[in-house]
C-alpha cells in the first residue's frame, strides 16, 4: 500500500470500526416472550390480589411484607416522595401509620400490568381504599396507583410505587 492511500484507509477503517461499535452497543430491547410475558403478567396479578388481601385483614403493616427492602425502594404520592427508601417506609408505618390507621379496606379496579423482562413489570390500576382510622370513623379514599414489580428470590415485591388521590367530591 502506498504512503499516499494510508490516510484513506485508516478513514475507512475508522468509519467501519464506529459503525460496528454503534450497532454493537446499541440498546437492544429486552424481548419478553409470550410465555414468559404470560408468567409475568399472571404473577404479578397475583401480587396485587394478595396485596390487597393482606392489607384489608392484616391492616396497613401488611406493606412492609411487599415493599422490596432494597436501598432503590420509593414511595411517592401525588407526585411528592413519600419514602426515600425502605427503611423510611418501614419507621412510618410501625411508628405512626397503624395507630393512625388501624384498618384499610383496599380494592383495585382496571389493573393493567406491562412486562418489561421476565423479573420486572409495571403495574396501574384504580383504587378505592375504606380507610379506618381510630375513631372509627371510615374515611373513603380513590385515585391511581402505579409501581415497579421486580421479581426476587422471596417473590414479586414492589420497588417503587406512586399513589395519585383523586380530589375528594
Amino acid at each position: 500500500m502506498k504512503s499516499n492511500n494510508l490516510p484513506v484507509f485508516f478513514r475507512l477503517l475508522s468509519i467501519f470500526l464506529l459503525q460496528g461499535l454503534i450497532l454493537s452497543c446499541g440498546q437492544k430491547a429486552s424481548s419478553v416472550t409470550t410465555s414468559e410475558a404470560t408468567s409475568v403478567k399472571d404473577s404479578v396479578q397475583l401480587l396485587a390480589g394478595n396485596t390487597a388481601k393482606d392489607i384489608s385483614t392484616k391492616g396497613p403493616i401488611a406493606w412492609l411484607s411487599y415493599f422490596e427492602d432494597v436501598p432503590d425502594f420509593f414511595m411517592a404520592s401525588d407526585g411528592a416522595i413519600a419514602f426515600r427508601d425502605y427503611r423510611s417506609a418501614e419507621v412510618f408505618i410501625k411508628d405512626t401509620l397503624i395507630k393512625q390507621i388501624p384498618r384499610i379496606n383496599l380494592k383495585w379496579a382496571n389493573i393493567r400490568i406491562d412486562p418489561l423482562t421476565p423479573q420486572l413489570a409495571t403495574l396501574a390500576a384504580d383504587f378505592h381504599e375504606d380507610l379506618t382510622i381510630t375513631a372509627d370513623k371510615v374515611v373513603p379514599v380513590e385515585g391511581y396507583f402505579t409501581a415497579t414489580a421486580h421479581q426476587t428470590s422471596e417473590g414479586w415485591k414492589y420497588l417503587n410505587v406512586h399513589w395519585s388521590i383523586k380530589p375528594g367530591k
